[in-house]
């Protein structure tokens, strides 16, 4: 198949990146009462909480960590979709504070729409992310579909006493971000403008290794990824595991270069503003207005990790509070 113009990946995706996900109340009332199916080998972290992966023991050192992560185009070039596709799913592993290993690609391409050239840029993408992080990349599935998608399956490791989970959280301690937010907005911008945007697309191709090495040193024992349900669902989420109120100082959240300019511009994905709608009815803003609220609950992809407690480069943007499954929102 030949195309005599330059393909816009975005124009086949009704929403980008991680902002195509079943918002998390639909999502949370979908799965309510369906709890894991029994197995012979001791499950550590399950469906209880909505952490990023989950986990197994196979014995005392070692535990075996499982994801699955793929969503439809975020930016138009083929092989940067792949990248930030594969980094975003090799995420959850880290966020777990575990090692990936080896990854099958989960592709979905609408064959007669869209050239398979353009196919296997994307999985030069995913291949070239997965080797800088260490993972095999052996095979995978496709399935011929209405719309592309991409993303990976991934298998790693993680010591148990080394997890990193939503549940851990303890007062007092801080609350640090490892990327700046704000892709979200810019990617919805490159959707209807065209308009790149290479520090968005850098931060998307960054891995969470050093930062999840990082946290496991540190003592890290509680935190989670930021992705598509932004830093306000994602804290919610941990707030509600620990039991807690996370405080969060809006001044202090990192954006990256232009982002407050495309949510002024009206660049808002329809899943950041469910985000909002789903954590309004426990959040207290204070004086915080629409803007800020917007960037904070900005549907992110491949976002940093947000950790309970200091990492070397990270930005401290809250902390953890008694009172319990609340947000507190100060600017």
């Amino acid at each position: 198949m030949w195309m005599t113009e330059p393909v816009r990946l975005t124009r086949y995706a009704r929403g980008g990146g991680c902002a195509c996900k079943i918002p998390p109340g639909e999502l949370e009332a979908m799965v309510a009462g369906l709890g894991p199916a029994a197995g012979t080998a001791e499950l550590l972290v399950g469906l209880d909480h909505g952490d990023d992966a989950a986990v197994v023991r196979l014995d005392e050192r070692t535990g075996l960590v499982s994801t699955a992560d793929f969503f439809t185009p975020v930016v138009d070039d083929a092989y940067d979709w792949g990248r930030i596709a594969a980094t975003n799913a090799l995420s959850d592993v880290y966020a777990m504070g575990g090692t990936p290993l080896v990854a099958l690609n989960l592709l979905c391409w609408p064959r007669d729409v869209l050239p398979l050239e353009l196919a296997r840029e994307v999985l030069r993408g995913g291949r070239d992310v997965a080797r800088d992080a260490g993972c095999h990349l052996a095979g995978g599935h496709s399935v011929d579909d209405d719309g592309p998608k991409y993303g990976l399956a991934v298998t790693g490791v993680v010591r148990p006493d080394e997890l990193i989970t939503l549940d851990a959280g303890q007062v007092g301690l801080p609350l640090s971000l490892t990327k700046p937010l704000g892709v979200g907005v810019l990617n919805t911008r490159h959707k209807h403008t065209g308009e790149r945007f290479p520090e968005a697309v850098a931060a998307m191709t960054t891995l969470n290794r050093d930062a999840a090495r990082a946290a496991v040193a540190a003592g890290v024992r509680c935190g989670t990824d930021v992705t598509g349900f932004g830093l306000l669902g994602h804290a919610a989420k941990l707030a509600r595991a620990s039991g807690l109120t996370v405080a969060l100082d809006a001044a202090r959240v990192p954006y990256l270069p232009g982002a407050r300019e495309a949510v002024r511009d009206g660049y808002v994905s329809g899943g950041s503003r469910r985000n909002l709608d789903w954590v309004t009815p426990w959040t207290d803003f204070g004086r915080v207005g629409e803007d800020d609220r917007l960037l904070l609950a900005d549907a992110q992809t491949s976002g940093g990790l947000l950790v309970a407690g200091e990492l070397p480069g990270a930005t401290v943007v809250g902390e953890l509070r008694p009172r319990g499954e609340h947000l507190l929102v100060v600017g």
